[in-house]
């Protein structure tokens, strides 16, 4: 096709070259003819102007008109002519050089020699997923149970202690509070509840000093630290210690343990030093975390109405808000909820929901909060229309089969209410009352104190009153015990487990941020609440508090064994909702300026959005359902962040973890992951290569359990090893399996170390710039010899343990053998690496090798070599010119021809169209489409490249920013300075009445109510489309030419042998930017409209509700419905007040 385009395009230029000779003779003679001494020179030089015109005149526009017309063959002239047989020579002769030259510093050819010789000692086996993974489950199964029989111990032991514990309302009693601890006063001398506490570095506690022969108490700022209920609770508690000793010695892989009282202590073990905030706040209260409420209650349906007439301006709207937020952080993705403002009439916060209820997960809650922020005071407060709302969503949720389907509740949030409501209490709760009715009134004045008490106490709820900020925290919790006691009463200790979150608790995290794959920070925690089992509080069902211990997820998935999983293969938990417990692809960070910090919907990722070619939902609803099964589908994969696109295959096995509402799953890939070899070696043997100084294993793999005896904590994988296999340590629990197969890779690959030795030590032959020579084997063994020494070094963090997307971790094999694992074994692939992972400009070679037994074949491992791109740079410069004296009597085209000319642009591009080499050379790293839109959109035309759509759903987009304006003209300059002094001194009056110096310890309330960001530098959750390109590797050659306004530009493209590289030869003196904008990777949005979106958001996806409920019990003490506070009040700052309101009306 492009030949036949060139022969026509030849025979056009015969045909102006002609046109040109002719026309440029015929110029002479109309030259000579008109008379072209119009202007002659003087004998002196100087010219000067002849009389004649008249005919003259005409021959020179005729003149004119023949050289605009012979203008469109001069252009065409102008077209340059590159041979493709020249761009093909450069071509092989390069792909020659580069493949020599990575064999030879890689040893490739020799490795995949050495397995080639041990084929007939190998065995290789296919895959059976289903029972991998039915016994990866049964691992998790008993790890996670031995948790659940540590916290059952605490509870009962807590249960006990209360039992026998009298109160004391004189009680003194010294307990370590973990922030006082180590502390002295002025003459050195211990402080109250401090005293000293022992505390070393522990490796089992992310290295934080720790004591682990002690628990310490928390308690929040707010909180009086010798209140009696504290002391009173923290000396019956101290019975726990001994508990949290036993289950850590039973349990050594066991982390935090801890009591959270109702009183609002915190008692962990082991005990750690409590670091306050930047103002010296303990702002930490452990009735607000996941765990606890979670076991103190059971699922609930809430709807939350807010008065938000008139006389709710102010400190009350502030503090309704707030009220509003806290309610919303108590509820978790077991719960449902909706919101409800009313004025003189009823609307829903988000008018998306309306008459529906949608889940509590975190990101509803994040969308719930951001709205109620909105929210602005108008009207008078008609409760009645409001509470009828409410009770028709609760009712039609249970007739549907909607929400959780236990406990239902409606929260009142009001500063008064005077309507006759009791008919609607009869017509829709009485005399069941299946919906309790809490209500929280705002504010100092009490008038309609009892209206608002009667409410919540016909309606088996409870009523409390909330003057300030300061008083929201506490007066939220008392609805958790109430909703508590039927399962109280009952004794029904049901234990929970969490969604997956983060803990920002505690001081390492941060770190933890930084150094660690973002999947592997998660941890999920088992609580099981603590009652009162004394006879004469049975009927208030008093809850004590709640138990409970963490597990860190990436313990957990340390159970699912990469090896056996291959290189595309990875492990994944889900909830019962459908929410992604742990996945290699959960990214639930992101970063706002230079720090990380958690998304707002981290933890309620569902599974759809990660593993999105699930377009039906298959495989997510047979997990939610907790169905043993498997199912194939194909999927469009990426490495490199979305860069760089992979098409594969694959298996999905899937089953329930019992005694948990997570479900596991395992990936295997098709061709990668369906066979696994193993080979066989003495130990001696194995050993002694094992331990040579240019071997790793992945530290992050599970090869001996080292977490078990205290003393193996500080090993490294490979030390543990080592001490195991010598004897050292015959106690240590290893997998025998993979400790087989590393010594028999170990033994395979030894002869490696010899050669690449023999290549450094041989300096006169060494090419400069090839810096380090690297292979990896599926048993995560990893070998490397840096060619350069550090100081020389351009990839100086190359395979050191930051370089976390090029070593094996537990999420996932290194980049280099992923991607070389898809291409043939001997091939080689060559890439730059992502410029955030790469320190200068260097470029990696990497190619796969294989064993073969029979018709099966498995991937034995990868080899490689990283080098700087100056090396490849001067081998491709080297070739790609033509020297002066070439014979070019045979070449149809520019000749002879030469990269480094100024009218030809030289690229050598990768399979997914990232420049490697350009004159340039800011172009190297970037996407050709960037560079040169007009080629790279030719070429995918032509079907040389395809583009790939890929999505990401976990996305961070900007806010689209918009502003309502609510302001009107001013009658006059007085009436506005009167009108803002009148609202200064009402809004002033009412801070007054209703300010308490407690709220203090919550004035952050203030910052977060009155600091708004610009909308549009906030960043929130949204769907994001992006491409990627790949090579369609079937077309091997291609030219074509682009027509671009007044020129055209012609290119050449060459695949080069034996690699996953490119060649583009491209006219560049023809400027086709206007043409032919840059092709760009940016993700953009996907924008949905209101109808869409809210279909989305109103969903209700398939879930599995929790087994138990506990909503209702016969001896519930019903009457236990909250009380009044005594307001006092300054007479004289009252009168004052109303003095200057007076002066201003």
């Amino acid at each position: 096709m492009s030949l036949r385009k060139l022969d026509c395009i030849g025979s056009f230029w015969d045909f102006c070259n002609n046109y040109q000779r002719a026309t440029i003779a015929g110029l002479m003679q109309i030259a000579a003819a008109a008379g072209m001494n119009r202007w002659s020179w003087g004998t002196t030089g100087n010219a000067s102007k002849s009389d004649k015109s008249g005919p003259h005149r005409g021959r020179l526009m005729m003149l004119l008109w023949i050289i605009l017309s012979s203008s469109v063959c001069l252009m065409v002239d102008g077209q340059m002519k590159l041979s493709p047989e020249t761009v093909q020579q450069w071509a092989v002769s390069f792909g020659k050089e580069m493949a020599a030259l990575s064999t030879r510093y890689s040893g490739a050819k020799l490795l995949q020699k050495k397995y080639k010789d041990v084929e007939g000692m190998v065995k290789i086996e296919e895959v059976d997923g289903e029972e991998l993974v039915k016994k990866f489950a049964e691992e998790m199964e008993e790890m996670l149970g031995r948790k659940m029989k540590s916290v059952k111990r605490l509870a009962e032991a807590a249960e006990d202690a209360d039992l026998y514990h009298e109160y004391n309302e004189t009680l003194e009693f010294e307990y370590f509070n973990s922030l006082l601890i180590n502390s002295v006063d002025e003459d050195g001398n211990s402080v109250s509840l401090g005293g000293e506490f022992p505390l070393e570095k522990n490796e089992h506690f992310d290295k934080l000093p720790v004591n682990t022969q002690l628990s310490n108490i928390q308690v929040p700022t707010n909180v009086y630290n010798r209140d009696p209920a504290i002391l009173n609770g923290a000396y019956m508690s101290e019975a726990l210690n001994d508990v949290f000793i036993d289950n850590f010695q039973k349990d050594p892989t066991l982390t935090w343990q801890y009591f959270g009282s109702a009183t609002g202590f915190f008692r962990l073990y082991p005990g750690i030093q409590w670091i306050p905030d930047e103002n010296g706040v303990v702002t930490f209260d452990c009735r607000n975390r996941n765990w606890y409420i979670q076991a103190a209650t059971s699922p609930k349906d809430v709807v939350i109405v807010v008065d938000v007439s008139g006389s709710m301006k102010g400190l009350r709207l502030t503090i309704a808000k707030h009220t509003i937020n806290t309610i919303l952080d108590t509820l978790g993705e077991n719960d449902f909820v909706n919101i409800i403002a009313y004025s003189d009439y009823v609307r829903y916060v988000e008018p998306c929901f309306k008459g529906t209820l949608v889940q509590a997960d975190l990101d509803n809650r994040e969308h719930f909060k951001l709205l109620i922020e909105e929210l602005h005071v108008k009207g008078e407060g008609k409760v009645k229309k409001a509470m009828k709302e409410s009770f028709k969503i609760l009712n039609e949720a249970s007739a549907q089969g909607q929400g959780s389907l236990c406990n239902q509740a409606i929260m009142l949030i009001t500063d008064g209410a005077m309507e006759d409501f009791q008919d609607v209490f009869e017509e829709f709760n009485w005399p069941e009352r299946r919906v309790r009715v809490f209500t929280y009134l705002i504010g100092r004045e009490v008038t309609f104190a009892e209206n608002v008490k009667w409410i919540a106490c016909n309606n088996k709820g409870y009523y409390t009153h909330v003057s300030t900020l300061a008083d929201v925290q506490e007066n939220v919790m008392e609805y958790l015990h109430v909703l508590s006691r039927p399962m109280v009463i009952n004794h029904d200790h049901d234990i929970i487990w969490t969604e997956a979150y983060m803990d920002t608790v505690l001081p390492s995290t941060a770190k933890l941020f930084n150094s660690q794959a973002q999947s592997l920070l998660l941890m999920t925690s088992v609580a099981m609440p603590v009652f009162s089992k004394k006879k004469e509080t049975l009927s208030h069902g008093i809850l004590l508090g709640v138990v409970g211990t963490d597990v860190a997820l990436k313990e957990l998935m340390r159970l699912v064994s990469r090896y056996k999983l291959g290189v595309h293969g990875y492990g994944y938990l889900l909830t019962n909702n459908g929410y992604i417990l742990s996945h290699p692809d959960l990214r639930p960070l992101y970063k706002e300026g230079k720090k990380l910090k958690p998304k707002p919907n981290y933890n309620s990722v569902d599974l759809a959005e990660v593993e999105w070619e699930d377009t039906e939902e298959k495989l997510r609803t047979a997990m939610v359902k907790g169905e043993t099964g498997t199912m194939s589908l194909d999927v469009r994969t990426s490495v490199d962040k979305g860069t760089r696109v992979m098409f594969l295959k694959n298996d999905y096995f899937y089953t329930v973890i019992n005694e948990t509402p997570f479900s596991l799953g395992i990936v295997l890939t098709r061709g990668y992951g369906q066979y696994i070899f193993s080979g066989n070696v003495s130990v001696e043997e194995g050993l002694h290569d094992l331990m040579a100084p240019d071997l790793t294993i992945a530290n992050e793999w599970t090869y001996c359990e080292t977490d078990i005896d205290p003393a193996h904590r500080k090993l490294s994988q490979l030390q543990a090893v080592v001490r195991y296999l010598t004897g050292k340590e015959p106690d240590l629990e290893c997998d025998g399996k993979l400790l087989q197969q590393t010594l028999f890779d170990a033994v395979v690959t030894a002869p490696m170390e010899a050669y690449w030795t023999a290549l450094m030590l041989n300096t006169s032959g060494m090419e400069e710039g090839v810096e380090t020579a690297f292979l990896g084997t599926r048993s995560g063994l990893l070998r490397f010899q840096r060619y350069a020494g550090m100081e020389k070094r351009t990839a100086k963090s190359f395979l050191t343990s930051t370089d976390k997307e090029n070593m094996f971790t537990l999420d996932h094999f290194p980049v280099w053998y992923r991607r070389a694992s898809e291409y043939p074994a001997g091939q080689f692939l060559y890439y730059m690496p992502r410029q955030e992972t790469r320190a200068g400009r260097i470029v990696i070679a990497a190619t796969a090798v294989t064993v073969t037994v029979g018709k099966k074949t498995a991937i034995a491992g990868a080899i490689g070599v990283q080098m700087t791109l100056d090396v490849m740079e001067s081998k491709f410069w080297a070739i790609a010119a033509q020297p002066n004296d070439t014979d070019c009597s045979d070449t149809d085209g520019v000749c002879p021809l030469r990269c480094d000319s100024f009218d030809i642009a030289c690229y050598v591009i990768d399979n997914n169209g990232f420049v490697l080499i350009s004159k340039q050379r800011s172009d190297a790293g970037r996407f050709f489409g960037e560079v040169d839109g007009s080629v790279m959109t030719t070429l995918i035309r032509m079907g040389m490249f395809k583009r790939v759509s890929l999505f990401d759903y976990q996305a961070m987009c900007k806010m689209n920013s918009h502003s309502v304006s609510s302001a009107r003209p001013l009658l006059s300059p007085f009436y506005g300075l009167a009108s803002a002094l009148k609202w200064f001194l009402s809004n002033f009056l009412l801070f007054l009445l209703e300010f308490n110096i407690c709220g203090f310890w919550h004035m952050e309330h203030f910052a977060d109510a009155s600091a708004h960001k610009k909308r549009g530098d906030i960043l929130q959750p949204c769907d994001t489309e992006y491409p990627s390109f790949v090579y369609e590797p079937s077309v091997k050659e291609t030219n074509s030419i682009i027509k671009c306004g007044r020129c055209q530009k012609m290119f050449v493209v060459q695949q080069i042998p034996e690699s996953n590289l490119l060649m583009l030869v491209v006219q560049a003196d023809c400027d086709c930017s206007r043409q032919y904008p840059p092709l760009t990777m940016q993700p953009k949005e996907v924008k949905y409209n209101a109808s869409v979106k809210c279909d989305r958001m109103r969903s209700q996806k398939i879930r599995r509700r929790p087994e138990s409920c506990h909503a209702y019990h016969p001896q519930e003490n019903a009457n236990d419905c909250g009380g009044a506070s005594i307001i006092s009040l300054s007479a004289s700052l009252f009168l004052t007040c109303l003095s200057f309101l007076a002066l201003v009306s």
